[in-house]
């Protein structure tokens, strides 16, 4: 008898992450225990805008992510850019 996969066996989860202007996010199904996500909104010297994003399994790690983004805005040329974190809500698959 072969032993179950227990990747599949792993209880699966949508996650859903809703920033402050009201956009949404779902993440899944996934098995993976991520607790925050986190978006940067950087604007460009050509007017344009980037959007990067992310989920972490911690909101230490995603803070991380901000201090890192002070770099990268620093390294790519960023006019400005904005960057939030919001917990993540687990709802059933």
């Amino acid at each position: 008898m072969a032993w179950p996969d227990v990747q599949r066996m792993a209880r699966k989860y949508l996650l859903t992450a809703t920033m402050l202007d009201g956009y949404q996010k779902t993440i899944g199904p996934t098995a993976t225990r991520f607790t925050h996500y986190w978006r940067i909104v950087a604007k460009l010297e050509n007017g344009k805008t980037e959007v990067f994003w992310g989920h972490t399994k911690s909101l230490a790690e995603a803070n991380r992510k901000r201090a890192a983004t002070r770099e990268a805005a620093r390294q790519r040329g960023w006019k400005d850019f904005a960057f939030e974190v919001v917990e993540l809500v687990r709802t059933e698959a």
